[in-house]
């Protein structure tokens, strides 16, 4: 082999790492995506089965269901729609009725969303950007 064909094969064997390395850290990243829904969105395009997703508004009035040991069941909404959740753990002291929250989970096959996160917004200025976007579109929340 030549010095010129050595310094190719060195190049290319370079490249062909870097493009395998980009391509593993795309697709880790990939696996990791969470899109965030709110009720209205869900309803009118559902998530994919086994799809994980971020589904956020406020916690309905009156639906806040407490089962046996740290089930959970409620509803969030968006003012004209509603999803109800599922969720087994211990709720964040800041959850209550009316408080805007996000859940993480996948949406069951019954349209119940199971929920294995709940966060609940962390005073009364905090809301996640996409859901008060999404809340002042519908006239429910405004700014203070």
């Amino acid at each position: 082999m030549t010095r010129k064909q050595k310094r190719l094969a060195v190049i290319g064997t370079g490249m062909g790492f870097l493009a395998l390395a980009a391509l593993l850290v795309f697709y880790a990243l990939g696996q990791k995506t969470s899109y965030f829904y709110m009720p209205a969105d869900l309803l009118t395009r559902p998530a994919a089965a086994g799809d994980r997703i971020r589904l956020g508004g406020l916690v309905e009035a009156g639906s806040v269901v407490r089962g046996e040991g740290t089930q959970v069941r409620f509803a969030i909404n968006d003012a004209d729609n509603s999803v109800q959740v599922t969720y087994n753990g211990i709720l964040p002291d800041l959850f209550r009725e009316g408080q805007g929250v996000v859940t993480e989970g996948m949406l069951g096959t019954d349209g119940v969303f199971v929920a294995d996160t709940v966060l609940a917004k962390h005073d009364e200025n905090y809301m996640p950007r996409e859901m008060a976007e999404s809340l002042k579109e519908r006239g429910v929340w405004q700014e203070q």
